[in-house]
């Protein structure tokens, strides 16, 4: 049973795939902005519950304006799932490009991505997120630089924080808690040595998987300035890390 859901639903995700594709190639050209973040928005939705993974959104997110997303990382899904609530453009590891078709469609998206073995990669990256800030737009950020298995959050890059600080947007901290079987997951994690291919098989015949994004208060941009990015760092990875080693209700 197992095997016959994982080919099933790998069928719909990868025809899913490449629709995405062939919008981000063919569409995305000719349309205004407003309409490739509708797209976005939708298109993660779909790729979401074709992966049969259910979202529950908790707290009042910030859908419209500028405002820097701040969360805990634990899957490739992660972006996909924060899409789907509000097309956002993130900041993510530059490995994460060279990836078939997920790669490419997260590029096409408008990622942006970061290459830490380059000192000033971040200027680079800062003033590309403040271009997005200045159209009113969402940028996404894992400022632990890695996935964990999301019982904890892991130290975060201050850096990440100051093009949102230097041109006056607020932060808001995401928390992210993967379910299965309604119980606390680990074992769906994007973690170690493990392949995207082996991740694959254990989400996409897994059952009753659920990802709970618990949209904390944010940060207003005054708050932010006079904090600096080091305690504004602090701040939010404290806030994320109450709500996600907090037990379940």
């Amino acid at each position: 049973m197992k095997l016959l859901r994982f080919i099933w639903r790998l069928v719909w995700v990868v025809l899913w795939l490449i629709l995405g594709l062939a919008c981000i190639g063919l569409v995305f050209p000719v349309l205004p902005a407003v309409r490739r973040t509708q797209i976005i928005h939708y298109w993660s939705r779909g790729l979401v519950r074709l992966c049969g993974v259910r979202v529950r959104v908790q707290g009042q997110p910030i859908r419209t304006g500028p405002i820097l997303y701040v969360a805990n990382h634990i899957s490739w899904l992660d972006i996909f799932v924060l899409n789907s609530v509000r097309a956002t453009g993130f900041v993510a590891k530059q490995d994460i490009r060279e990836w078939p078709i997920l790669g490419w469609l997260v590029a096409g998206a408008g990622t942006v991505f970061i290459d830490r073995t380059q000192r000033h990669a971040i200027k680079g990256v800062s003033l590309q997120m403040q271009q997005r800030f200045a159209r009113n737009e969402a940028v996404g950020v894992f400022p632990e630089g890695t996935t964990s298995e999301g019982l904890d959050v892991s130290a975060f890059h201050a850096s990440l924080f100051e093009p949102a600080i230097r041109v006056n947007v607020g932060v808001q901290p995401i928390a992210l808690r993967f379910y299965e079987q309604r119980q606390r997951s680990t074992r769906l994690a994007f973690v170690g040595e493990q392949s995207l291919v082996e991740n694959l098989w254990l989400l996409l015949s897994a059952t009753h998987v659920s990802v709970a994004i618990d949209f904390l208060g944010p940060l207003s941009a005054q708050t932010c300035q006079s904090l600096g990015r080091a305690e504004v760092a602090q701040q939010t990875r404290q806030r994320i890390r109450e709500c996600v080693t907090a037990p379940d209700r």
